[in-house]
């Protein structure tokens, strides 16, 4: 199935509340956070900015299997400062690979440098499964002589 519709329909439909951390604030902070939103990605935003994004496979990585304190540590430590984003017009599918390709779980979608919200690989997943489902029905019904094409 194709997926050619805009990723801001996607942040449209799961909302595009986006919560942020602070370059300079904990680890701790940041997983703390992380967990009271049930999330797994944080971008990290400096003077309204973008610089970084901070996930759980950072903290694992980086802090838990290098022995090192999440209290004493701070986020821009062990941020990446390559960030793959997109625009709100970019599709799903075209996400999908960037994702893949890339080997990131979250994406920031960013339009004229300001964050608009960030889409995961769980949410372009559950919007293709919306919309096959919805395909199958209008499908079903077509063919049960409901609806006319």
């Amino acid at each position: 199935m194709k997926t050619q519709v805009p990723v801001s329909s996607v942040l449209h439909y799961k909302g595009s509340t986006v919560w942020h951390i602070s370059p300079e604030a904990t680890v701790f902070d940041a997983i703390k956070l992380m967990a009271a939103k049930n999330i797994g990605a944080l971008p990290v935003m400096s003077d309204g900015s973008l610089v970084g994004i901070f996930t759980e496979r950072d903290y694992t990585r980086k802090i838990a299997l290098q022995g090192k304190s999440s209290k004493d540590t701070r986020v821009w430590e062990i941020i990446s400062n390559q960030i793959v984003c997109v625009t709100p017009d970019e599709s799903v599918e075209e996400c999908m690979r960037l994702m893949t390709e890339n080997r990131v779980r979250h994406l920031p979608v960013v339009e004229n440098e300001k964050l608009l919200g960030i889409i995961s690989i769980g949410d372009l997943v559950n919007w293709i499964i919306s919309s096959q489902n919805s395909a199958i029905e209008q499908m079903e019904q077509y063919i049960a002589g409901g609806v006319s094409a």
